[in-house]
């Protein structure tokens, strides 16, 4: 193989990681929730408000771990919310959801107003180096050139499928998530462990959004997120609530969109819409062909009531 196709594909493995680390943070996230039989369409606006909550933390204060951290506080009061709304008011899941988008991306833009104001040149950070961990592997080093918080995020993946599978807390959502009706008859506290789901996922969801801003680009803004969360719900639905099959879904959309940032610099001759349009378009077809073998969580999207 050319040395040059080799270089070419291996930035692009490199490329492919980084991409679909905020995608990975935040269909785990869903993935958790979802398992408990809650749907949670507020994740969009999880992941923007947690950008912008980690950034702000992280410039005021100097450290970058501080504002991961906060991300992930924003997000699970973010996913407490939901759990107020969806889990104890019995709420529509989807109105519930898409309500939390609208109020956490409207808070979100109105306190960076409100501290930054309108500037000529937005503020920025000094983001997160990459590391390398793979400088002895010669030219497949660049591959293992990445953020640490996307080393963490591919940690989560057997983490979360541990979680699940093999103690008493997973044993416990997916019975929520399967008859709650069942689980609480065992002694299962119902509406609890959905909200430690919703807390600990909306917690991963604002450390999505967050990487975005305190690692790949040391910035925010208003377009950060771009739709990222809605990609990352259809990647729950794509990997049928596995984490291990999430993982790879999201490597296949993070591919599609290194794909289509290298075609355009390279200048490939094709309207940009249309490469701008190709990871969502194979999310799409990869969604269709899967989505006919699904099995979803039995409980998904209905609301417990215990009986008196």
């Amino acid at each position: 193989m050319p040395e040059t196709t080799t270089i070419a594909i291996v930035t692009l493995l490199a490329a492919t990681l980084r991409v679909a680390t905020p995608l990975l943070f935040a269909a785990l996230g869903e993935t958790l929730v979802e398992r408990a039989g809650v749907l949670n369409l507020g994740i969009e606006g999880t992941m923007f408000l947690g950008a912008m909550a980690g950034f702000v933390a992280a410039y005021f204060s100097g450290s970058l771990w501080v504002g991961v951290l906060t991300a992930c506080l924003v997000g699970a009061l973010a996913g407490l919310l939901m759990a107020l709304l969806a889990v104890y008011l019995g709420v529509n899941q989807h109105v519930a959801g898409i309500g939390l988008t609208l109020l956490t991306t409207g808070l979100a833009l109105y306190l960076f107003r409100i501290i930054f104001g309108e500037q000529q040149v937005p503020p920025k950070i000094t983001p997160f180096p990459q590391l390398s961990l793979g400088s002895w592997l010669g030219p497949l080093a660049p591959i293992f050139e990445q953020y640490g918080l996307t080393y963490l995020a591919l940690l989560l993946v057997p983490a979360l499928w541990w979680l699940l599978n093999r103690t008493h807390f997973g044993l416990q959502v997916r019975a929520v998530g399967e008859n709650p009706a069942a689980a609480d008859v065992a002694g299962v506290n119902v509406f609890r462990t959905r909200l430690f789901a919703l807390a600990i996922g909306g917690a991963l969801m604002g450390l999505g959004g967050a990487f975005l801003s305190l690692a790949q680009l040391g910035a925010f803004t208003f377009g950060i997120i771009s739709g990222r969360g809605w990609v990352a719900i259809a990647l729950v639905i794509f990997g049928n609530w596995s984490p291990l099959k999430v993982l790879g879904g999201a490597l296949l959309f993070g591919g599609f969109q290194a794909l289509q940032l290298r075609l355009q610099a390279s200048g490939f001759q094709l309207p940009y819409q249309a490469l701008l349009a190709l990871p969502y378009l194979v999310t799409i077809a990869a969604l269709a062909l899967a989505g006919r073998n699904v099995s979803a969580p039995s409980a998904l999207l209905k609301p417990y009531r215990r009986e008196a």
